[in-house]
């Protein structure tokens, strides 16, 4: 199949790429590189099969004439990370929901199937264990800048949802829940990478609030995988999956747990929440997935352990810093 993959150049993008790529489909990545890498795609470089376009996906022209010509498109390209968000609130709302107008528009010209990748943010402060799919969204104030990132995701998957009943239009909604691997970058607020750097550095790990909030961390692997499944499943169209791994860990004991794996003679530093975000920003005590939708329809389970995944995530960052 001809795939292209929004944001290809990102951290679950390139992997899906790669996967993509192995399982023999011909692959068009477009990417803008503001939170992407082109780095993340050089070991692919020279790939008979897959052509690089660094562009917006909000260039509506080359939307209308690119989407036209591939099988599925998957839609990655996102604003990310909840500091980057916070940050920049006005091109976060562009990026995430324009962008997903264009894509829509430009596919419902000939019925090209989209996969739509949302979030577990989408579910707020909604702490019910599991979180399904059909459960309630439960968002803060809109004063709360950090939660323009759901809002906008919940937003994206309105969109989708009504092309598909009011236009025909097929698309498949996966909700990503704390996805992390290799190429992750912790600049945005990502924990795991930003952990794990911390220790290989020597310097405190900086735990936000008191650590015991938990969370579940998927192995990029195990979610791309899921993703490509969903994406040529007939029966997913129209329908929402989490994809996530239900095994919980405090952030407390995933800092302990790095620090363990490095050998780092870091300590822990717990830092306020006011002190690290603007005033008034919340956090979730819990977000746990629930994925029997997803095992029943493919069979999925997680295969990849916390463990298995840091120990790849640590040899990677080590020979990021090793070479400077």
């Amino acid at each position: 199949m001809k795939i292209l993959v929004t944001g290809g150049a990102g951290f679950i993008g390139s992997h899906l790429t790669e996967l993509l790529l192995h399982e023999g489909h011909t692959v068009t990545v477009i990417d803008n590189l503001v939170t992407g890498r082109s780095e993340n795609l050089q070991h692919l470089k020279g790939h008979p099969n897959l052509e690089f376009i660094i562009d917006t996906v909000l260039n509506e022209e080359r939307m209308r004439h690119l989407v036209p010509h591939h099988d599925i498109v998957m839609h990655l390209a996102a604003a990310v990370g909840v500091r980057w968000i916070i940050e920049n609130p006005l091109l976060s709302i562009e990026t995430n929901i324009r962008a997903t107008e264009v894509v829509l528009e430009a596919a419902e010209t000939n019925g090209t199937k989209v996969l739509l990748a949302s979030t577990s943010e989408v579910y707020g402060k909604n702490e019910k264990v599991p979180l399904t799919e059909d459960d309630d969204s439960i968002i803060g104030a809109t004063q709360i800048t950090r939660w323009l990132y759901a809002n906008t995701k919940a937003t994206d998957e309105f969109l989708a949802l009504a092309y598909y009943r009011d236009r025909k239009l097929p698309v498949v909604i996966v909700r990503y829940f704390n996805t992390v691997g290799p190429r992750q970058t912790g600049r945005y607020g990502m924990v795991v990478p930003r952990f794990v750097r911390q220790a290989l550095n020597g310097e405190p790990l900086t735990v936000y609030g008191n650590g015991e909030q938990a969370r579940c961390f998927t192995d990029v692997r195990d979610a791309v995988r899921a993703t490509a499944e969903l994406a040529m499943k007939p029966e997913a169209v129209g329908e929402v999956f989490n994809i996530g791994n239900p095994r919980e860990i405090s952030i407390r004991a995933l800092a302990e747990l790095i620090i363990r794996m490095t050998g780092s003679r870091s300590t822990i530093r717990y830092v306020p929440y006011s002190e690290a975000y603007p005033a008034g920003f919340e956090d979730m005590r819990r977000r746990v997935p629930g994925v029997e939708k997803l095992r029943q329809l493919l069979g999925w389970a997680p295969r990849i352990p916390l463990e298995e995944n840091l120990a790849r995530i640590i040899d990677a960052m080590r020979t990021e810093v090793m070479n400077g």
